[in-house]
């Protein structure tokens, strides 16, 4: 056996290794999770929400579908009035757009008995208003990650952060910037309904 083989045939024993101890970990994880069950309400769910997309500053409303895949999945659909801050006509001015999207939300579990961590992707609609651009509807994708903090059985607060990608740019304003693109923040409150 050559030294190249040997070291190869090493490295291949600690990559199963690693792959094998994440496996553990990711397993033991998930069962204490299912032992100790998530006691939130997990509803039908309405909130409003503040958001910064790239420069761009809005507020929206979301609606969450009850929890599904024992309560780990949910479907949420987002609403946002986002401004996006130009000149036009040697004036600085915000311009008020907006931006529709609809995403699936996987739990990866929780922080303590009040804190669930969660991830969520999906599809973005951005209708973008005529004086700053050329097309009136873009399409991407988003993705983030969120806390949310129980304040009792009925409601939550918040925090999310993640990143947009929809390509869109503002053609008709000098330089041409891109907007509702990089990165997203977002913090709200919501409210289950029984």
């Amino acid at each position: 056996m050559t030294e190249l083989q040997r070291v190869d045939r090493v490295y291949s024993y600690l990559l199963l290794k690693c792959f094998v101890f994440v496996c553990i970990l990711f397993f033991s994880s998930k069962l204490s999770y299912s032992q100790t069950k998530f006691n939130a309400n997990n509803g039908l769910g309405i909130g409003y929400q503040l958001v910064q997309y790239q420069n761009d500053f809005g507020f929206g409303l979301n609606v969450i579908t009850p929890y599904f895949a024992d309560e780990n999945m949910a479907i949420r659909l987002k609403g946002n009035l986002m401004f996006n801050q130009n000149i036009l006509d040697g004036i600085t001015t915000w311009l008020p757009y907006s931006n529709v999207s609809l995403g699936l939300i996987g739990v990866a579990g929780q922080a303590s008995e009040k804190i669930r961590l969660y991830g969520e992707g999906g599809i973005i609609a951005v209708m973008p208003q005529q004086k700053f651009s050329s097309k009136s509807l873009t399409f991407g994708g988003y993705g983030l990650f969120g806390f949310e903090f129980f304040f009792g059985e009925m409601g939550n607060y918040f925090i999310e952060i993640g990143g947009v990608g929809i390509g869109a740019t503002a053609d008709k304003v000098p330089t041409e910037p891109i907007f509702s693109n990089g990165l997203s923040i977002s913090t709200g409150v919501r409210f289950f309904l029984q």
